[in-house]
């Protein structure tokens, strides 16, 4: 099977939730909510500034006792995130994600960003491609009419 590169294999057709710098918390956290992402991503125009994660919530805004209403973006997002091409294998995604331990990866395609992966989709790949490899080797050992669970 071959390797799962981050688009089309795991990054497929997102609607980026971004945000300016001089956007409220407040604001963002609603569209995470709403829309039940764990990050948005910072944007000037078409430039990633930096992203916005449930962890920069926890730990910069909620930790800090400052007010979602009224902090800006700009102030407790993590600014210049690490990226990585569309190309790029889903195995570095997971591997910058270890090191760092963060758990969102913006995808950039010549500096224009393409979408966001998160530690999520690169289980969901993951899991996906281990069942079918399960199901080509019991295909293989057993033949192709041997199916689990049928």
């Amino acid at each position: 099977m071959p390797k799962r590169k981050l688009v089309p294999d795991v990054v497929r057709e997102q609607e980026v939730i971004s945000f300016k710098p001089d956007d409220m918390v407040g604001a963002a956290v609603k569209a995470m909510a709403d829309r039940r992402v764990g990050a948005v991503l910072v944007m000037e125009g078409n430039g990633l500034k930096g992203i916005f994660t449930e962890r920069d919530l926890v730990t910069r805004v909620v930790a800090e006792d400052l007010d979602p209403k009224t902090t800006p973006l700009g102030q407790v997002m993590t600014a210049g995130p690490d990226t990585l091409p569309p190309d790029a294998m889903a195995i570095e995604a997971l591997d910058l994600m270890r090191k760092h331990n963060y758990r969102h990866l913006p995808v950039l395609r010549d500096g224009v960003v393409v979408g966001i992966v998160s530690i999520r989709d690169l289980y969901a790949a993951v899991h996906s491609q281990l069942e079918q490899e399960i199901k080509e080797r019991d295909s293989f050992i057993f033949g192709q009419e041997y199916s689990i669970g049928a």
